[in-house]
């Protein structure tokens, strides 16, 4: 029950601010809205059954939060990326894998593409989870600033190579990333000595915290995929405070495991 509940929430989550910035532009179906909750849901089903976390305490809650966030941001990135066709004329920033702006429309380099990312992310699970078996006294802060931050790095580096051809490179937005998912893989050290559970739940928070900096506090700029687009559905500019509502409820319910994470039990890689 812990793990289905965490998974209607981050999905939940994910898709509010998705549909908050994009149902103007493309419309609202809640088939679309209900993608990510039945993909977290699915992806904290099966996490549950592979991490070894306590779902009866805060500490751990709010580590498998940041798990499954991560999960489900991941498993429909690269769908979207490498998968998934779509006419990308209706973005300003295509979300089809491409080279300098420009869609590869050749399935076959894109599924093998896809593959070789996913070769990647494996290398990278397995090498984090040797070096954490061969080291496990290892400075904690060495730790968080290279295993912890690794999930920050890649967002910045897939950020990069999808947005900066088409509007230009910006420091601040490069380094925000790993400078956010460092932040968050701090605090998920106090609760899980897990190297792999840290750098992961602190990569799913990043995008979490920075998703809401851009969705509700810039409400009326579009987002970088729109920019420049026409609003087609203006009646859902007024509807939408409705998921914003739901946002706040699902942010308070985690703030909720993070404080009671550090008043109740916990082991952590930090004091």
């Amino acid at each position: 029950m812990p793990a289905i509940l965490i998974g209607l929430l981050a999905g939940a989550h994910t898709s509010s601010w998705g549909m908050y910035k994009d149902a103007p532009h493309e419309g609202f179906t809640f088939l679309k809205y209900s993608r990510s909750i039945i993909t977290a849901s699915i992806v904290a089903l099966i996490l549950a059954r592979v991490v070894q976390l306590d779902l009866s305490t805060s500490a751990h809650l709010a580590v498998f939060f940041g798990l499954v966030y991560a999960g489900e941001r991941l498993t429909l990135e690269l769908w979207k990326t490498f998968i998934r066709e779509e006419d990308q004329s209706k973005y300003f920033i295509p979300m089809q894998f491409g080279i300098l702006g420009k869609p590869v429309k050749s399935r076959a380099v894109r599924w093998s593409l896809f593959a070789a990312v996913l070769v990647l992310l494996v290398a990278l699970l397995w090498g984090a989870n040797r070096l954490m078996q061969a080291y496990p006294d290892a400075n904690p802060w060495l730790v968080l600033f290279t295993v912890g931050s690794i999930g920050g790095w890649l967002t910045a580096f897939g950020g990069a190579w999808k947005d900066a051809p088409v509007e230009g490179f910006e420091t601040f937005k490069f380094f925000r990333s790993p400078g956010v998912a460092l932040s968050w893989a701090i605090v998920m050290a106090f609760f899980t000595t897990n190297w792999i559970y840290i750098a992961i739940a602190g990569a799913g928070y990043s995008v979490a915290t920075i998703e809401t900096y851009k969705t509700f506090f810039f409400p009326s700029k579009p987002r970088g995929k729109f920019a420049g687009k026409p609003i087609l559905f203006p009646k859902i500019l007024e509807q939408r405070w409705i998921v914003a509502v739901l946002y706040a409820c699902i942010w308070v319910a985690v703030i909720s495991f993070l404080v009671l994470g550090f008043m109740g039990p916990r082991h952590g890689l930090l004091p």
